[in-house]
């Protein structure tokens, strides 16, 4: 029979990372052993060693009970009980008052209940018992033909001694244990360490040197690692190379037939002629951008305030209308200027051609920055923001494609500059200006 057991709600209090989690495993079976161990310890040397010794102790106390009750008087029976008192170590003394309340033992004294009740099993008779008085001294009060009679022993005859070292010593190698375990814990965990920083870096176009270490099987995933980032490496390569070689040798006809063009009588003809050449042009940009990597560009600390106000600026000296809104400034990070330039001129020349008000703002978060770009245009429906972001998709029924023409590219290569960046793009809607509000994380670490 198969018992599913629902535990979703512990995952919150679980550690996240790989380390805390492989240490909870580490230390729970240790933490639960010294406290099964203890359990059972205390309960067999406190509770049966305490009622052994209490016993023996009884035994006494009835042999002195006897006698005292045997004594014709008050003199004789002080003489029985300090003739037998003192081989047995037990102080007697007669006429003492009984304590009140008559059974008294600190919180903290574990073999004290025994104790109590054992006495009170055995010994006929028994008035009180006080244990609270001095933890050293078990003091109890029997009942006699002459009055209650005041027994003193020492509390060494009926608990055990020093049972705390036990407990300590199993606490302090246990410690110990824990944090040798610890060490070597630490030190099979930072190969992985070093293997998820490597592949982060990756992820965000840089290349940190990594050498595979730690057990077989993460030396295993770290050497495939880096065969996979070397075959990667070598694509993307061989992708700029070819796509440069292309560059070049569309770019020579295409500017043969411009010259040609250019030197034929000004006809109407012509003039289309020129402007699907221009067009070609400009396609053949959009695809060299959108398939060239930025890998090559070296990562540099910048103000991306900066960054935003120079592409604005730009913008803004072409014709368009920018207006800068919240700026979180200095805000310093590293990034690939050029590429951030390119996503935030896609950005915001896509939103000029759908809509006529355009706004810049730069925000930070406790991790992340993020760059909004919000204009006063149609917008994207929310079902058709994810295929957006593919490439050459074009969403004429909610971006108006009069004002301007494209394949679908900008979304796409802004996208992939935020992941490399260790960050991400969203479309979102825009609560002030009511049209598209595109937000780019980037990733401050």
């Amino acid at each position: 029979m198969r018992i599913d057991l629902k535990l979703g709600w512990l995952k919150r209090y679980m550690p996240r990372g790989l380390y805390g989690r492989a240490a909870l495993i580490l230390l729970v079976p240790i933490i639960t052993l010294q406290v099964v161990v203890s359990v059972v310890f205390i309960q067999r040397h406190y509770e049966d060693v305490a009622r052994q010794m209490t016993r023996a102790l009884a035994l006494d106390t009835s042999l002195i009970a006897a006698q005292i009750d045997a004594a014709p008087d008050i003199a004789r029976a002080r003489a029985a009980a300090l003739r037998l008192g003192r081989p047995l170590e037990i102080a007697v003394a007669f006429s003492r008052p009984v304590p009140d309340p008559a059974f008294s033992h600190p919180f903290t004294d574990l073999s004290g209940r025994e104790v109590i009740r054992t006495l009170r099993e055995r010994v006929p008779g028994l008035l009180a018992v006080d244990l609270a008085t001095d933890f050293r001294t078990l003091f109890y009060w029997i009942d006699s033909r002459f009055g209650p009679v005041e027994m003193t022993v020492s509390r060494a005859r009926v608990s055990a001694s020093n049972p705390h070292q036990f407990l300590v010593l199993m606490v302090f190698v246990g410690a110990l244990m824990t944090m040798v375990a610890m060490v070597f814990l630490r030190n099979q965990l930072r190969p992985i360490r070093r293997l998820a920083r490597a592949a982060e870096a990756f992820g965000r176009g840089e290349v940190v040197a990594y050498t595979p270490g730690g057990a077989i099987e993460v030396r295993a995933a770290g050497k495939a690692f880096l065969a996979m980032r070397a075959r990667i490496e070598r694509q993307i390569e061989q992708r700029t190379m070819m796509l440069s070689g292309v560059s070049h040798d569309l770019r020579t006809p295409l500017t043969r037939l411009k010259l040609a063009l250019s030197m034929v009588e000004d006809t109407e003809a012509a003039a289309d002629m020129l402007r699907d050449l221009g067009d070609m042009e400009r396609l053949l940009d959009e695809f060299l951008a959108f398939s060239r990597t930025d890998a090559l560009e070296e990562m540099e600390e910048r103000d991306l305030c900066a960054l935003v106000r120079a592409v604005a600026d730009k913008v803004t000296r072409r014709g368009g209308r920018v207006s800068l809104g919240e700026m979180a400034c200095p805000l310093r990070l590293r990034l690939r200027p050029m590429a951030i330039e390119r996503a935030l001129e896609n950005l915001i020349g896509n939103a000029l051609r759908h809509a006529g008000q355009v706004r810049v703002s730069v925000m930070r978060t406790a991790r992340a920055a993020r760059v909004e770009i919000e204009d006063d245009g149609p917008g994207i429906p929310v079902e058709q923001r994810a295929r957006a972001l593919e490439p050459f998709v074009r969403l004429d029924a909610s971006r108006n494609q009069n004002h301007g023409s494209g394949v679908g590219l900008g979304l796409s290569i802004a996208d992939d500059i935020a992941r490399r960046h260790g960050g991400a793009l969203e479309l979102l809607r825009s609560e002030d200006l009511g049209g598209l509000k595109v937000v780019l994380t980037l990733a401050l670490s």
